[in-house]
Formats: structure tokens, sequence, C-alpha cells
């Protein structure tokens, strides 16, 4: 009896150390969310990394439209995602101001502010600006004398039907948007010479030639890597973009590692991203690879 006491007791023991502190990690449980192009699939799947590292059940979910994750964030269906400085300002919070807008720390710190009394918290920004672009081919913008977004405004109001411009759904709608900069830079495109598509398609379909300008994003890869440049914002119609690591007050109160966690990826820089970026979207390399590249690369595991 004496033995079978002893050996009971050693198994308690052994659960207690090994088996209770496993639970405990469980307890641990986040969802990050992210949109629907390469950048936000990159950065959760880096933050998942890093939070599974110290102890985090974490779920991804990404390929979300920016209205409704903003949505799943508010209604607890997703805990944090990386939100943009500048859609924010001009989305959620409808603002305009150039002087805030255009400022990195200045648009941070008015977000972080009134998103706070919405229970929502900014934590530290990355320092990549990921803004949005008007992207031509190379040799065609410099063969009809396009360098600038005024430029383009020149050339479509002499030649109104003769580009065919290409953009997703979100940024015909947007407020800075497709429709905001026709209004800042005083040109209007036909209807008929607008073609909506997903993201990805904006950079295929200009290569391809089906479009003469697209929209896209600053730290995309595949801008060098498939001959485009993109225009000259000269009217700096288009916010600071910095992304930011949105956490639900709760969520953040009960975990408040998460930021110390995440800090590490506040020094990605717009090289970096577009080279992740080009990795997955033109060299075909998984976002869990390319995110694994990074992590080890800078040692954030040790």
């Amino acid at each position: 009896m004496k033995k079978f006491i002893v050996i009971w007791l050693a198994v308690i023991l052994f659960m207690s150390i090994v088996v209770f502190p496993c639970l405990s990690f469980a307890d641990k449980k986040i969802v990050v969310g992210g949109k629907n192009y390469t950048d936000q699939y990159i950065l959760p799947e880096i933050a998942g990394i890093l939070l599974r590292h110290q102890g985090f059940d974490v779920t991804l979910t990404t390929g979300i439209g920016t209205s409704l994750l903003r949505k799943s964030l508010e209604t607890g269906q997703v805990d944090m995602y990386f939100e943009y400085t500048g859609s924010a300002y001009t989305v959620f919070f409808k603002q305009d101001d150039k002087e805030v807008m255009t400022n990195p720390d200045k648009i941070y710190n008015w977000v972080k502010k009134e998103d706070k009394k919405n229970g929502l918290i900014w934590t530290g920004f990355i320092r990549h600006n990921n803004t949005y672009t008007m992207m031509m081919r190379k040799k065609d913008a410099q063969e009809k004398g396009i360098a600038s977004i005024s430029d383009l405004a020149v050339y479509v109001n002499k030649n109104p039907k003769k580009l065919i411009f290409g953009m997703n759904p979100e940024y015909w709608e947007r407020p800075d948007g497709f429709r905001g900069l026709m209004k800042a830079y005083g040109f209007k495109v036909p209807i008929k010479n607008i073609k909506k598509m997903s993201t990805g398609l904006c950079y295929t379909s200009l290569k391809n030639k089906e479009t003469n300008s697209s929209m896209g994003f600053s730290t995309d890869g595949r801008i060098a890597a498939f001959g485009f440049i993109n225009l000259n914002d000269d009217k700096k119609f288009f916010p600071v973009y910095n992304p930011v690591p949105v956490v639900r007050k709760d969520i953040l109160d009960k975990y408040p590692e998460i930021d110390k966690i995440l800090e590490p990826m506040r020094d990605i820089t717009e090289a970096e991203m577009q080279n992740m970026n080009k990795a997955v979207d033109v060299d075909k390399k998984s976002v869990k690879e390319v995110a694994e590249a990074w992590v080890k690369a800078k040692g954030c595991l040790k």
C-alpha cells in the first residue's frame, strides 16, 4: 500500500510540473487578424511566431477586408490586427487635416488617443510606411511624359478615354482612394475605364498591359520586379500608413506582455517589407517560410 501511495504521489507531482503548466499556456489564447493582401498575411504570421514562442495559443484569421476586420475587432471576434494609421484617420474617423495625416508621429498619436475611447489600444507603430501609390509601367509612363499624379491628371483631361485604370473595390470606395484622388488632382476617368479586381490582379493586369495604371502599395516587391514606377504624389494626397498592432483593451489588460513580445517588429523597414513581399509574390515562397526567415535573421527567438 505504501508503495502504491508513493507511486501515486509521484504521478501527481509529475502532473503538477508538466501537465498543468501546459494547460496554463493553453489558456493564453489570442486571435490575430489580417487583411487580404501580402503585407497583411506576413505581419500576422510574424506576430504569431513571436507570440507562440512566449506560450500563446495563436489563431490567425487573415484575408479579411478592412471594414469587416475592424468590426471583428470591435465585437471581439478578433483580439488584435495590424491597422494603418492613415486608414484609421481617414476611413474610421473621417479626418483630412493634411498637417496631421502626413506626419507619422502626429497621425499615430491622434488615432491612438481617439481609439482608446473605443477600448482599442494602438501599441508601438512599425517603421515602414505602406502608403497607397498609383503605378504605371516605366516605359509607358516615360513615353507619355508622366512622372507624377499631376502629370497623370493632365494626360487624362486631354485624353479622357485612353487610359484603363485597375483597382480593388475598396480603393474605389475609400475616402483616401481613387475618387478622392480624382477630386484632389482635378481629373475624371469615365466609369467604363475603371476595372475593379483583386489587389493581386492589379499588378498582374498592369504587367500584362490590360491596364495602363493601377493602384498599389509602396512596399510591394512586384513594383520593381515588374518594371513599374510609383507616380509622385506631388500634392501629398495619400496619408502616412504606418502599420500598428491594435489590441482590444481587455486582451492587453489580461496579457500586457503582448506589446513587449511584438516590439522587434517595430524596426521592419520599407526595404525589408518589399523584400518579404517579393519573396511571396514573385519568388513564390510561402508566407510562413518568409516570416520564419525574418524572425530567424533578427534573432527574436533567443
